[in-house]
C-alpha cells in the first residue's frame, strides 16, 4: 500500500523558540537591546518607506560592519545555538514521525519564516526539516554576507505552501506557477498542517483553510488571549493550542486526531477507487 504523506509546516519565532530568533545569540553579538535594534528598524522602514522584513535583514549587515564582525555563515549558524524553545520539542518530532509511520503515513517537517534561514540552521532542531523557508542572505568571495537572497514576509509566505504542494523546492523555481493536475501533486493541501502564532501567519492560514488543509494557531499563555478567541470566531484558524509539544498535551492531541483523519479519509478514498474499478463496465 503506498504511504500517505502529510506535511507540518512551522513558524519560527514564538511557534517553537520562546522569543525572536534574533534576540538570543545574533542581537547579544552585537551589543544591542533587542527592543532598541527593533526600534532603530521601525525607524528606517518609516523613513524609507521600505519593507520592514528587509530593513531588518539591511541593518544586520550594518550593525555587523560597525562593530567589526563579519556576517558569515558560520557566524548566523553560531547565533542559533542558545535559542529557547517550547516544552517538549526535544521530543516531538521522533514521537509525531512514529505515530505516522504506525499508520503508514510520512510526515514531513517544513519552516516557513520570516526569520533567517542561516540561523535555523544552526538550531538544535535543523536536522527534523525537509525544507527551511526563512530569510536568507548572499554572500561575496569572502564567505561574508551582502546583500538579502531571500525574503520572507506575511502574504509571499504562502506561495511556500505551493511548493511543498507541487513537490518543487527550490524557492526560486518560477515553475510552481505552472498548472499541475491534483493527482501530480506532492502532497495534496488537504494533508498540510500550519502551525504559526500571529497576525504574518494568518495569509497562511486562511490558504490551508480555503483548499481544506489544516491550521493551528499556539499562544504562549497561561490563559487564552482574546486575540486568539477572535481568530477562530472569525474562522481564519481551524484550531487553538497553548504552545506545548510535551506527550499528552493538547497540541499533540489535535495534530494527531488531524492525522487520523487523513488516515481514514485516504481508505475512504481508496475503497471508493477499487469499487468503480470493480464495476466498469
Amino acid at each position: 500500500m503506498d504511504k500517505i504523506r502529510v506535511a507540518i509546516c512551522y513558524d519560527f519565532d514564538r511557534t517553537l523558540s520562546q522569543s525572536e530568533m534574533q534576540g538570543y545569540g545574533l542581537i547579544k553579538s552585537l551589543n544591542m537591546n533587542i527592543n532598541d535594534f527593533w526600534a532603530e528598524c521601525a525607524q528606517f522602514s518609516k523613513d524609507h518607506e521600505a519593507n520592514n522584513i528587509m530593513s531588518y535583514l539591511y541593518m544586520i549587515l550594518k550593525e555587523c560592519k560597525e562593530k567589526g564582525i563579519a556576517p558569515t555563515r558560520e557566524f548566523f549558524h553560531s547565533c542559533g545555538k542558545d535559542i529557547e524553545y517550547y516544552d517538549g520539542l526535544d521530543t516531538w518530532f521522533d514521537r509525531i514521525n512514529k505515530f505516522g509511520e504506525e499508520k503508514g503515513i510520512e510526515i514531513e517537517h517544513y519552516i516557513i519564516s520570516s526569520g533567517i534561514k542561516e540561523i535555523v540552521e544552526g538550531t538544535c532542531l535543523a536536522k527534523y526539516f525537509k525544507e527551511i523557508y526563512a530569510c536568507s542572505y548572499c554572500y561575496d568571495e569572502k564567505g561574508e554576507a551582502f546583500w538579502p537572497a531571500l525574503e520572507l514576509n506575511y502574504t509571499n509566505k504562502t506561495q511556500f505552501l505551493f511548493r511543498i504542494n507541487k513537490g518543487i523546492f527550490s524557492p526560486i523555481d518560477s515553475s510552481v506557477n505552472g498548472y499541475m493536475s491534483h493527482d501530480e501533486r506532492r502532497i495534496p493541501f488537504e494533508n498540510i498542517i500550519y502551525i504559526g502564532d500571529s497576525e504574518t501567519d494568518i495569509p497562511s492560514m486562511k490558504l490551508l483553510r480555503a483548499k481544506k488543509g489544516f491550521s493551528i494557531g499556539v499562544y504562549n499563555a497561561d490563559n487564552l488571549p482574546d486575540y486568539y478567541k477572535t481568530l477562530i470566531n472569525q474562522n481564519r484558524v481551524d484550531y487553538i493550542a497553548k504552545a506545548d509539544y510535551s506527550e499528552g498535551k493538547e497540541l499533540e492531541t489535535i495534530i494527531k486526531e488531524i492525522v487520523e483523519t487523513m488516515f481514514h479519509k485516504d481508505r475512504l478514498k481508496k475503497i471508493n477507487q477499487n469499487q468503480r474499478k470493480n464495476s466498469s463496465v
